[in-house]
């Protein structure tokens, strides 16, 4: 690998065929590249230039964000995203590189598994990002806003956006509404709908506001009160480039360039066996310019197919925007 750049280019034509020789690349052009990570990787005793096999590959826990600059190579940012946290409390940050490419991404992602975005209307209902500043979440909704049709964000105003559902212009047009977990909590209990040709995208995160509940829990209510069969789900966050999405049973299918493994709680240098639960760690290749190995502190579960469920969260870990769910 000769640069950041040269990666890029080759991240869409990532499949399971090369995913593991452009991991391998991308592992050891990090372990020298990246100041935090490679000093990890020193104190952990491992020598990057020994490693042949991903399961060998040590991940960086995702507290690193927190308390440093997480940098492959010296370049100046565009912008740095910022996670959700109490007042005083320190807060992941992503510091990203290429703010055109992260919406490239993005929309790739978005588009092979739901289709053009220019075939939605997508409405966004995110109350508690839009109050603060340089959210991932509410960047990336926007840039999906400006390539759709007849949208928008929403913070307070429901019955605007009970017409926006209800009065769709454009019969061919599918729309998308996508929300944090309580504020579609506050929707469905405010009104009774019967929505067609609507996907309802829930983000997870409570933000302290309502009850925790499990994803189950959550999905029961909202088809209830708006009529569909399936609500579906996104999985994101900060530290990462890209997006997991699910589109029924709270199962999360990855783009090609994605992959995640389950380690043992009590251990973090083990893996379990699919259908075993544990602690998400993560390779995701597009986190060219940071990290792209992460152990995350979500609680989930690996499939057969490599779809994956998210649990929970650690005891005692903070409290996160996206995915705050309870255990199953």
């Amino acid at each position: 690998m000769e640069s950041i750049k040269s990666f890029k280019a080759q991240l869409f034509s990532i499949n399971d065929l090369n995913f593991k020789e452009n991991a391998l690349q991308l592992f050891k052009y990090q372990a020298t590249h990246n100041k935090i990570y490679a000093a990890y990787i020193l104190a952990l005793g491992i020598v990057p230039e020994a490693i042949n096999d991903l399961s060998k590959i040590p991940f960086l826990p995702i507290s690193f964000f927190k308390n440093h600059p997480i940098k492959t190579g010296e370049w100046e940012e565009e912008m740095i995203f910022e996670s959700s946290g109490t007042t005083g409390e320190n807060t992941s940050k992503m510091y990203v590189e290429d703010l055109a490419f992260y919406q490239k991404v993005a929309v790739n992602i978005f588009q092979k598994m739901y289709g053009n975005l220019s075939d939605f209307n997508v409405l966004a209902l995110l109350p508690s990002y839009l109050e603060r500043k340089n959210a991932s979440l509410v960047y990336m909704t926007d840039d999906f806003i400006k390539k759709s049709n007849d949208s928008g964000f929403f913070l307070d105003d429901m019955p605007a956006l009970v017409k926006k559902l209800t009065k769709t212009k454009e019969p061919n047009l599918k729309t998308l509404l996508i929300g944090v977990s309580f504020a579609l909590l506050d929707l469905a209990e405010t009104y009774q709908l019967e929505l067609k040709n609507t996907i309802i995208m829930e983000t997870g995160g409570m933000k302290g506001r309502r009850k925790e509940l499990t994803r189950h829990e959550l999905h029961m209510i909202l088809r209830d009160s708006f009529g569909l069969k399936t609500i579906h789900s996104e999985y994101g966050m900060t530290e990462l480039t890209s997006q997991a999405y699910s589109q029924e049973n709270g199962l999360f299918h990855t783009p090609p360039w994605m992959q995640i493994s389950v380690r043992d709680i009590n251990d973090p240098f083990y893996k379990v066996k699919k259908g075993k639960s544990g602690g998400i760690n993560i390779i995701d290749l597009a986190n060219i310019a940071t990290c792209a190995f992460i152990e995350t502190k979500d609680l989930g579960r690996l499939h057969d197919n490599n779809s994956f469920e998210v649990l929970g969260r650690f005891d005692n870990s903070d409290v996160r925007g996206c995915n705050l769910m309870m255990i199953d």
